[in-house]
């Protein structure tokens, strides 16, 4: 123990960055363990498709939509979330929701938005269509 105090001392800032992190570690777990939005990997996306009939929601924009997204996804973007443009949506606001974007982080703050407009059942594609193709999971291109 004596050793750890001495080191505090020699080293103010390291000791100040090493206490921040794990404060900041910790703040995540249990925001994360209190969430309504669950975070899910590719396979259960497909088995939540398959099983739970659950709707994949891409918010990427148009045109990255066009270029490839999962089978039977629906296109509406975060702008369209934010403006309260979730018509297409209405329908399944009873069933799971998995939102799906390049990388997982616009996604997710798509679903902190549908939460408070009053949708359940959220679910956050962890690494979005990078993890997807990573996967080499099956991909849909449109044609329009």
């Amino acid at each position: 123990m004596q050793e750890y105090i001495e080191f505090f001392k020699a080293n103010p800032m390291l000791s100040l960055a090493w206490v921040g992190l794990f404060v900041v570690l910790v703040v995540t777990v249990i925001k994360s363990s209190l969430s309504k939005i669950k975070t899910i990997n590719h396979q259960e996306l497909t088995m939540m498709v398959n099983r739970q009939d659950a709707k994949v929601v891409d918010v990427r924009s148009s045109d990255e939509f066009r270029k490839g997204h999962i089978v039977d996804a629906v296109n509406v973007t975060l702008a369209e979330i934010k403006n309260n443009q979730t018509t297409a949506l209405e329908k399944y606001k009873g069933s799971p929701i998995i939102l799906v974007c390049n990388a997982g982080m616009t996604s997710s703050q798509a679903a902190q938005l549908l939460s408070k407009q009053g949708f359940e059942n959220l679910y956050n594609l962890k690494g979005g269509m990078g993890e997807w193709h990573a996967a080499n999971m099956p991909v849909s291109k449109s044609k329009r």
